[in-house]
């Protein structure tokens, strides 16, 4: 063979070698590089997360105004301004808003690419607006105790509450993804328990469908912590039920489509502990198995062994895949967490009791 050819295969193999390497380092650049700026905010964010020892301090606040002031040098005092009367539920609000900001944030920093589902999540505070009003008119309650200044129907919610009849709500969602089920629940085809799930089903049909429309492992993880959060609801929703004696028929309307397991045995069982021994035979049997005595006093306690199981499988996933959309979702279920033994504390203090019941009792949230 002449040199000139045998260069020119040279030539040739080391133009597609330089191809090769170079769109695979486009691809390295485009799907991990987006994720070093936000995951590195992340980080910073985590190392702010309080401790146990903190919140063994916040315990030891004597009055609601105490516990608002103690919380002055963290991510919340801002969401404290405006409180002009210290309670319960203004202090609560505020948890709720700064956990809403949480999501605000992650769908500002993360790329393109994966910040709707952010802005999706946080449409489950339009959900819980909704419903809570659309109840609160129908048992002749004041709506407007109901609506939280969260979400992107926050008007509209504010405008139901404020409607002089049930009608006049119909056209307050008219062009909104509420407006059929509302007009289902105005001509009594469906109840006011079926509506709200209907509107959960929508919610969560939209993050199943979009983390669907993802490829390679931002699929994977959007996907599984989808369905692992319509398992815990589906899984609640279920025993909850099976303890008020329901049957399986009034149940099955209640559950959300897209978990990751089935639950269709545990809806023809007669109780609350055989279908916790159906669950045992699931992916959540090892999990539940050691609490089950504690499960059957308390539903309280499976919420927060499932809560752990979909973080650990975030985190399992986030060292997996350390530059991805992984950590975002550790890093919001770590704040779920903290706002929800924050507002125990809040609920507690308010109820008199003393710190060490409360250091206790808080112990057991999560």
């Amino acid at each position: 063979m002449e040199v000139g050819a045998v260069s020119g295969i040279l030539d040739t193999t080391l133009a597609l070698v330089f191809t090769w390497v170079g769109y695979k380092t486009s691809l390295i650049i485009y799907k991990y590089t987006p994720y070093s700026y936000p995951n590195a905010r992340i980080k910073a964010m985590e190392a702010r997360l309080l401790t146990e020892q903190r919140f063994n301090e916040l315990a030891e606040s004597g009055t609601l105004q105490d516990f608002a002031v103690s919380l002055e040098d963290t991510d919340y005092r801002n969401y404290f301004v405006e409180i002009q009367s210290y309670n319960v539920e203004s202090i609560e609000r505020a948890f709720e808003e700064a956990l809403a900001g949480t999501y605000e944030m992650m769908a500002k920093i993360l790329p393109k690419r994966v910040n709707p589902f952010f802005k999706l999540l946080l449409e489950e505070w339009d959900v819980r607006n909704i419903t809570s009003v659309i109840k609160a008119k129908f048992a002749g309650e004041p709506a407007e105790d109901y609506v939280m200044e969260i979400g992107f129907m926050f008007p509209r919610a504010n405008a139901i509450a404020e409607a002089k009849s049930i009608e006049e709500i119909l056209v307050i969602l008219e062009g909104t993804p509420y407006e059929e089920p509302y007009q289902k629940l105005l001509l009594d085809e469906i109840d006011v328990r079926t509506f709200e799930t209907e509107l959960y089903r929508m919610h969560y049909r939209k993050l199943l469908n979009y983390a669907l429309s993802k490829k390679d492992e931002e699929r994977t993880i959007l996907e599984e912590f989808v369905r692992l959060k319509i398992d815990k609801m589906n899984i609640l929703t279920v025993l909850r039920a099976k303890a008020a004696k329901l049957p399986a028929e009034e149940i099955r309307p209640m559950l959300i489509p897209g978990g990751s397991i089935k639950l269709e045995s545990l809806l023809h069982v007669e109780d609350l502990g055989m279908a916790l021994a159906e669950l045992d035979s699931t992916k959540y049997g090892p999990v539940i198995r050691d609490v089950r005595e504690e499960v059957e006093r308390d539903l309280g306690v499976l919420e927060k062994v499932l809560n752990g199981y979909i973080l650990k499988r975030m985190n399992e996933l986030n060292r997996f895949y350390p530059l991805s959309v992984a950590a975002p979702l550790v890093y919001i279920l770590q704040k779920e967490r903290e706002v929800k033994k924050l507002r125990a504390i809040a609920k507690l203090i308010s109820d008199g009791l003393q710190p060490e019941r409360i250091k206790e009792l808080v112990g057991d949230v999560a």
